[in-house]
C-alpha cells in the first residue's frame, strides 16, 4: 500500500462519513460549511485560498473554500460543495467524500462542518476573487510537524483566548483553519499534536 493510500484509508477509518442533514431547526449559532480538499497523489496536498482583503470578516485571512448554510442546503455536504465550486471551481464529480470532523466554533460564533474530501491532481481552479485573493496548495504532512505549530494567546477584557497557529511559507494559518489542518494532519500520519483551543476560557 503506497503512503497516500494508508493516509486516505487511515482518514475513512477514523472519520465518520455520516452525510446527516441540517438539523431543520436551526440552533442559536449560525452555521456554515468547508470543503477540505486533499489531492490525489503519493504525497497528499491540501488546498487553501487567502481570503479577499475587501471582505467584512476574515479579511486576509487562510481558510478553505466553504461558506453559510443556506435554506436550500440539505446537508453540510451540500453546502460545503456548492460553495467549493462557486469559489474555486471544485465540481462535486470531481470529489470523494473520505469523512467529517467534529463541527467547531470560531471566534465569530459561527458552527462550522469540516468535510474532508479526495480531489483529482492538476484540477483547473477557477478562482471567486470576490471570496479569495489567491488559492496555493501545501502538503498535508507539513501540518503533522509539532515544531510547526504555535499557540496564539489573546487578552480580552475578563478573558484570555488561544487558538492554534502555523506559520508556513510566509502564511500565518490559524483559528479554525489551523484546527482543522491539525486534527486531520493527526489522524492522517498517526502523530499526537497538542492545540489549545477556547474562545471563552476565563481569565
Amino acid at each position: 500500500m503506497s503512503d497516500a493510500a494508508a493516509i486516505f484509508a487511515r482518514l475513512q477509518a477514523q472519520l465518520p462519513l455520516d452525510r446527516q442533514a441540517w438539523d431543520p431547526d436551526p440552533g442559536r449559532r449560525p452555521e456554515a460549511a468547508v470543503l477540505v480538499p486533499l489531492t490525489d497523489e503519493a504525497e497528499p496536498r491540501v488546498l487553501l485560498g487567502r481570503r479577499g482583503r475587501h471582505l467584512k470578516t476574515h479579511p486576509g485571512e487562510v481558510a478553505f473554500p466553504g461558506g453559510k448554510r443556506e435554506p436550500s442546503d440539505a446537508s453540510p455536504w451540500v453546502t460545503a460543495l456548492r460553495e467549493a465550486e462557486e469559489e474555486v471551481g471544485i465540481r462535486g464529480a470531481q470529489v470523494t467524500p473520505l469523512g467529517e470532523l467534529a463541527p467547531m466554533i470560531t471566534r465569530t460564533d459561527f458552527e462550522v462542518h469540516p468535510c474532508v474530501a479526495r480531489v483529482p491532481c492538476g484540477l483547473e481552479l477557477v478562482v471567486d476573487t470576490r471570496e479569495f485573493d489567491s488559492v496555493f496548495y501545501q502538503p498535508l504532512a507539513v501540518f503533522a510537524d509539532a515544531s510547526r505549530l504555535q499557540t496564539l494567546k489573546f487578552e480580552m477584557p475578563g478573558k484570555t483566548y488561544f487558538t492554534p497557529q502555523y506559520q508556513i511559507d510566509g502564511d500565518n494559518i490559524w483559528g479554525v483553519t489551523a484546527a482543522i489542518l491539525g486534527q486531520l494532519a493527526s489522524v492522517a500520519y498517526g502523530v499526537p499534536l497538542e492545540m489549545r483551543r477556547g474562545w471563552s476560557i476565563q481569565a
